[in-house]
């Protein structure tokens, strides 16, 4: 009983203290759903997903309702360190395999021995440390950087990433036999912007959370414009960037009304910064151009189209990369190969679902 109170305290513990994994909306219920099945499964799991939706949330939340809930929960972001530090963070080393290397240190392989390796941005692993982890995985066991010693392990990974892995080992960027060892099941974090449903109720708790901290004693509210300016925006940066306009705008609201929402703390119009969403601000810096300089040329007026084709068909086809193919006369590769070319323009939506 008393290690069943434990589990289910520490359950509480997460629901209490990670409020950004708040929502009731179709798509976001949808993946708690298919999180909370494949969690008690002992295999890999890649979340994939923009910044921002919080895949470090769903990884923490994959731990605590799995078997290993009691073990060690440890991360390593793979895009802040550099290809020569993410080896021995991973594997450790030993005594003197390096300059400074002046004592033996275990990596996080061994840190999160019983429990859950959490690697975030696994895009970034070098290929020659690919191999490495795809020996931890297959055989249990891994060598120390420096050292024959065989060291076995007990973990279970769980990947993320924003990029398109299977665009990375076309590119002999990624190892084939890797991906198919992390893919045992692949969730998709939705945007925000498909989380209608969700903007209100997070908006108001980050306000209700921030009035809190700032030791005021009002519930803040929005008004009707404020409130259509947060519903209306297409939130880049999902629910991190959400939580911090919410509480730009409390903490510079001088009552506890909220009238106004500055989406880019860079922007200032010589006036008052007032609700102007990025989009507009674009619209504005480009009229500001001379006739000339707004006029694309050929190349640019093409590049546009294409861009505007393959999001429509995206869109219509509810983001089925085949289906969009085909409705643009193009086959599978032909698309791909379009996709990557404009990937920085194109909803990241678009490069998440192959069928």
């Amino acid at each position: 009983m008393k290690k069943q109170r434990d589990r289910l305290g520490s359950r509480a513990a997460f629901t209490v203290w990670v409020p950004e994994a708040l929502g009731e909306s179709k798509a976001f219920l949808g993946f708690r759903e298919e999180l909370s099945r494949v969690a008690p499964i002992n295999r890999p799991v890649l979340l994939i997903g923009e910044r921002g939706t919080g895949k470090e949330l769903a990884a923490s939340r994959l731990h605590f309702l799995s078997r290993r809930w009691e073990g060690p929960l440890v991360a390593l972001n793979c895009s802040a360190l550099s290809p020569s530090l993410i080896e021995s963070e991973l594997f450790g080393y030993e005594k003197g395999a390096f300059t400074g290397a002046e004592e033996r240190r275990r990596g996080r392989f061994e840190s999160a021995d019983g429990g859950t390796l959490f690697l975030d941005e696994i895009g970034n692993i070098p290929m020659e440390v690919q191999e490495k982890i795809l020996r931890v995985v297959e055989y249990g066991s891994l060598e120390r950087v420096g050292s024959s010693e065989r060291v076995d392990v007990d973990v279970r990974i769980v990947a993320a990433t924003h990029a398109d892995l299977e665009v990375l080992v076309e590119q002999g960027r990624f190892k084939r036999d890797l991906l198919d060892r992390l893919s045992f099941e692949v969730l998709y974090l939705p945007p925000l912007r498909e989380r209608g449903e969700d903007i209100a109720l997070l908006a108001n708790h980050f306000a209700v959370r921030m009035a809190h901290e700032l030791e005021r004693e009002e519930v803040p509210r929005f008004s009707g414009d404020a409130f259509r300016a947060l519903e209306g925006y297409t939130w880049p940066g999902n629910v991190r960037e959400l939580k911090n306009v919410v509480e730009r705008a409390v903490y510079r609201s001088e009552s506890s009304l909220v009238t106004e929402i500055l989406f880019n703390p860079f922007q200032r119009d010589g006036t008052t910064p007032g609700i102007f969403p990025r989009e507009a601000r674009q619209e504005v810096r480009h009229e500001s151009k001379s006739p000339e300089a707004r006029k694309p040329s050929m190349k640019q007026a093409v590049e546009n189209l294409e861009v505007r084709l393959l999001q429509e068909a995206l869109e219509e086809s509810r983001y089925s990369q085949r289906k969009a193919a085909a409705m643009l006369g193009l086959t599978y590769h032909q698309f791909r190969g379009m996709l990557r070319k404009y990937k920085t323009r194109i909803s990241q939506k678009s490069v998440f679902n192959y069928g």
